[in-house]
């Protein structure tokens, strides 16, 4: 690539008279040729500034070209470049055409600003360099070696280290004394949080899953709860085991939690102590335990931390114990020092007698290494750094009543330092790295002047912290991570009133305290590089997957901390405007977040790639039409690759078989060559089973969750169909004159993927012409605040275990598929006693403009097909769901033949998608009289998705009838048919049932039925 990099003084031409042989030449007769770029070119990406030519000048017989930066905004590559030569060439002034011309914007010729990747001229890498290359990478190693993994990742991202961050955060303005957003409200969600739901569910697993580890200046666990436990306080659930290496204490100060908040400048990293180990390489072991007090089951990440040495061991052994079982890494030591080292995310039961906790062994490859254990924190926890204004006396501009002018008012002296009350997630990068360990020379270099700036700012300090040592502070010791890239992600973009796309934008820093290079003598212009093939992904993938009229805006060489700061290639990301409908439509879809976030990896997996020159192979998609089918206590687990239009090396080499037991966690799973699985249980357990693939660049993102029971006294057995694997936005509407728009979330909340951490509340300004006035009164777009500190349960994808466990519970042996997998030949025999049929918030859903296709139709062909084909059995058939009958009668292309399908056998046809605002259900006096009173979620919640718009559904036919009705106005809310076979439908989703006990009796007195005569 450097071969490639033409040399500055080469590329541009000053002006000076060091150059005899350089003449200025009148541009007046090359406009046209800028003219005529600025057509051709304009259609590509959306560019503010215009082509025009600022100078020309001649060498000898060559004719440069100097146009402004607007021509290197664009994306640049062979055959635009041959345009722009050939234009050149063809309306240069007669008496230049025989000279060689070259072009020349932005300090580059053009042909520097094609990246490798597109470039047919790039030198190829010689076998040695690649070896080389590998050597290095393989030499200086990982700081996280994830051993349990039961994949070799070779063409991926292993060994790489990313320094990633989602924009900015909940943080204290001083002037105002309170804790506030640094981005308005506006709809149904915060710049500060939205971004977090690109990073966190999606675009980091996605990077861990490639091999790479990735470092973050935010806290990226969003469980509220946080267990620190650690050597310095006594019975916090840390304890050692001597071998023949006795533990001691560090010399150099470690972590301590003695404060219940921490004001600027405190750093719990050099309030307490660590404690230190020789290794050995066998024999007697010495040990050290960390066992957290888990008051609620579920979801925590796990950090470490330890202290760095010369002599501190490569390959430090932890042992995570959790609910799934035993997962095993090796950390660097070397490296990550003095702060906060992700391991993973990790189910934890609560329980006295539940044995969680993490191990650290002295056992390495070598003896006499330095192994360090400080604290391990569990879960996210509330933000405990507590703030007050900067200085004293601060005087505020407020009025005193509306009829009266404004009054000055000053501040006491010392007012109390108060912390954000919000989770620690939510809170900017400022206060993760102070409670992180980091001096405030990197998170508040002008001591509390404004924290605001100080978030920004700290991030590039961050990066170049970690990966060696402090800008500012040369003297201070750095983390020696070797970070690859660092990524900055924003999507604060601008708005219009219209209904058009602001799109994607990239930015990067060419030059940086006056020079081009990194410390490394790497140009700086490689982020460039970096950040055309991101961009130019992102706007591919989105206009195949989402949006072919989707924006590309220009490439930025512009002087942003977030780009400038880093000492490695950093890339500054606007995606979309958060601010303008257009983008919305697609951005609060999380379909359209698993892409993006796709496509940001594939682009720094394509550019870690090229300059290495190693291949790269990108990870599969998730595998599709899953079946778990039991015979006897054998289980046969099926399922089908994905293939992947876009990347032709997604192909899957194998696939991983991940088993939970009972309620507990996933295990590190089982590799497998083919695309099925058989394995044996054991009666009276639930076995779960999700399925990844993989290849030599990594892993996919998992399967939805199937699970199968065999009851030890089997009263039947229940075939579960999951039909609900829609993930969505919310309803989005804009009226045809434009004078409203936004989201409707009354109609419907959308579905999360899994959980939601980025809606704060309704939009409740819907019309277009009010203006921003603050970020308290945004306008147009403006939403409530009142779930901006919640997690939002989504689609699990787990809920065959929900209902499953009902049915195991009255004696009832299950099996469990995926809709899709009806199409590979699901027996549709009397095999099966009872058939049911999640429908969960399924439904036909358009996302973005109205002409799009739809997607998440419940009753797909195969489906009404094996409904008709068992009921033909004198089977018996549950459904359940929000929309099942909405989606045949009162959504997007409605089929008469399904309709008659539902009414002839289901036996229920449509009344209304709007029937109860509660979720009251209570038993009608019908045939058989359903007994209790139910209640499922119709608000967004943390323990289920919510069913606001549930359906109401009547009899059809002879022998059908309403069993059971809507507390709020009586509307049918549930239906059974007696005749042939059986049915019983339900126009809400069982799982959104607010407790295991409804869920319980719902279900045992739907059997009864079944089972009557």
């Amino acid at each position: 690539m450097k071969k490639l990099l033409i040399s500055i003084s080469l590329a541009i031409i000053t002006f000076s008279t060091i150059n005899l042989n350089a003449q200025t030449v009148s541009r007046e007769d090359f406009i046209p040729i800028a003219d005529s770029l600025q057509k051709i070119f304009k259609p590509q990406a959306f560019v503010t500034g215009r082509i025009r030519i600022d100078s020309v000048v001649t060498i000898k017989k060559e004719l440069f070209l100097y146009f402004s930066n607007a021509l290197a905004e664009y994306p640049i590559r062979e055959d635009n470049m041959a345009t722009v030569y050939s234009i050149a060439k063809s309306m240069v002034p007669e008496k230049y055409k025989s000279y060689n011309i070259r072009v020349v914007t932005n300090g580059s010729a053009i042909e520097e600003l094609i990246p490798p990747v597109y470039n047919s001229k790039t030198p190829s890498k010689s076998r040695r360099s690649i070896r080389n290359a590998q050597r290095d990478l393989d030499k200086r190693g990982s700081l996280i070696t994830r051993k349990s993994k039961p994949i070799n990742i070779t063409a991926g991202l292993n060994n790489r280290h990313i320094a990633v961050w989602q924009s900015h955060g909940y943080y204290y303005e001083q002037k105002l004394l309170r804790w506030e957003w640094q981005r308005a409200r506006i709809f149904q969600t915060v710049e500060d949080l939205y971004t977090q739901s690109y990073v966190v569910p999606y675009l980091v697993p996605m990077l861990e899953n490639a091999g790479a580890v990735v470092m973050m200046p935010r806290e990226r666990d969003y469980q509220k709860r946080e267990i620190i436990v650690d050597n310095n306080i006594e019975y916090s659930g840390y304890s050692e085991q001597n071998g023949k290496e006795f533990w001691r204490d560090s010399e150099i100060a470690g972590f301590a939690n003695p404060k219940s908040v921490y004001l600027s400048g405190e750093n719990p990293f050099t309030m307490g102590g660590a404690r230190l180990v020789n290794s050995i390489k066998k024999g007697d072991v010495s040990i050290a335990e960390w066992r957290p007090e888990i008051l609620k089951s579920g979801e925590y990440a796990v950090y470490v931390s330890y202290q760095s040495f010369p002599n501190s061991t490569k390959e430090a052994a932890y042992t995570v114990v959790h609910a799934g079982g035993e997962s095993h890494f090796t950390v660097n030591q070397q490296m990550g020092g003095g702060t906060w080292i992700y391991l993973g995310t990790f189910t934890f039961s609560s329980g006295d007698d539940i044995n969680h906790r993490v191990i650290l062994t002295n056992i390495t490859s070598k003896n006499g290494e330095i192994i360090s254990a400080d604290a391990v924190k569990f879960g996210g926890g509330m933000g405990n750094i507590a703030r007050k204004p900067a200085t004293e006396g601060i005087e505020l501009n407020r009025p005193s009543s509306s009829n009266e002018p404004l009054q000055r008012i000053t501040l006491p002296i010392d007012p109390m330092p108060i912390t954000s009350n919000y989770p620690r997630f939510t809170e900017g990068a400022r206060y993760w790295l102070q409670w992180a360990g980091f001096n405030d020379t990197i998170y508040s270099p002008n001591k509390n002047a404004n924290d605001y700036n100080d978030d920004y700012m700290s991030r590039g300090r961050w990066v170049n912290v970690i990966s060696g040592g402090s800008v500012m502070n040369p003297n201070e010791k750095g983390l020696n991570i070797p970070v690859d890239l660092a990524f900055a992600f924003h999507t604060d973009a601008g708005t219009t009133l219209n209904d058009s796309i602001i799109g994607t934008l990239g930015i990067y820093t060419r030059y940086s305290n006056g020079s081009d290079r990194f410390p490394t003598s790497e140009p700086r212009f490689y982020s460039r590089y970096l950040t055309d093939l991101i961009q130019s992904q992102i706007v591919n993938d989105i206009k195949i997957l989402h949006e072919p009229i989707w924006q590309r805006r220009g490439i930025w060489d512009k002087s942003y901390s977030e780009s400038r700061t880093p000492v490695v290639p950093t890339m500054l990301l606007e995606l979309l405007s958060h601010q303008n409908f257009a983008d919305m439509r697609y951005g609060l879809d999380p379909e359209f977040r698993f892409n993006v976030s796709r496509a940001i990896y594939k682009g720094m997996l394509k550019y870690l790639s090229q300059q290495s020159g190693l291949e790269y192979v990108v990870q599969p998609l998730p595998v599709n039409s899953f079946s778990v089918i039991r015979s006897g206590d054998e289980v046969k687990l099926n399922w089908d690759e994905t293939a992947d239009m876009l990347e032709p090396t997604a192909k899957a080499d194998g696939y991983i078989v991940y088993t939970r037991i009972d309620g507990g966690g996933f295990d590190n799973g089982t590799p497998v060559s083919g695309r099925e699985f058989v394995t044996e249980i054991e009666s009276g357990k639930i076995y779960s089973f999700r399925i990844a693939a993989y290849n030599r660049g990594g892993e996919s993102f998992p399967s939805e969750i199937l699970s199968v029971y065999k009851a030890p006294e089997e009263r039947g057995e229940v075939l579960i169909i999951n039909a609900f694997d829609r993930t969505a936005p919310p309803h989005s509407m804009a009226a045809t004159d434009t004078s409203i728009a936004g989201f409707f979330d009354n109609v419907d909340y959308g579905v999360a993927y899994i959980n939601d951490i980025s809606y704060i509340g309704s939009q409740y300004e819907f019309r277009r012409i009010i203006p921003w006035m603050d970020d308290d009164s945004p306008g147009f777009g403006s939403s409530y605040a009142n779930y901006e500190t919640e997690v939002i349960a989504g689609n699990t994808f787990d809920y065959p275990f929900i209902h499953g466990k009902a049915f195991a519970k009255l004696g009832y042996s299950f099996v469990s598929v995926s809709r899709d997998a009806l199409k590979n030949g699901i027996d549709s025999s009397s095999k099966y006693d009872i058939v049911d049929v999640i429908g969960g918030k399924q439904i036909k859903t358009v996302v973005g403009r109205s002409g799009n296709k739809y997607k998440y139709e419940l009753f797909s062909e195969n489906l009404r097909n094996f409904l008709t084909e068992y009921t033909k059995t004198g089977g018996s058939v549950m459904i359940s769901g929000a929309h099942i009958a909405t989606d045949v009668w009162d959504s997007v292309n409605n089929d008469k033949g399904v309709q008659e399908f539902v009414k002839n056998t289901l036996k229920y046809f449509w009344r209304t998608n709007f029937a109860s605002k509660t979720g009251e259900v209570k038993s009608a006096q019908s045939l058989y009289n359903f007994q209790g009173e139910f209640s499922f979620q119709t608000i967004p919640n943390s323990q289920s998705y919510s069913a606001e718009a549930p359906d109401g559904i009547e009899p059809s036919g002879t022998g059908a009838w309403t069993i059971m009705r809507y507390s709020d106005n009586n509307i049918s809310a549930a239906v059974a048919y007696k005749g042939d076979y059986k049915t019983v439908s339900l126009g809400f989703p069982i799982e959104t049932l607010k407790s295991e006990e409804q869920i319980d009796s719902i279900v045992e007195q739907i059997v009864n039925f079944f089972e009557s005569k």
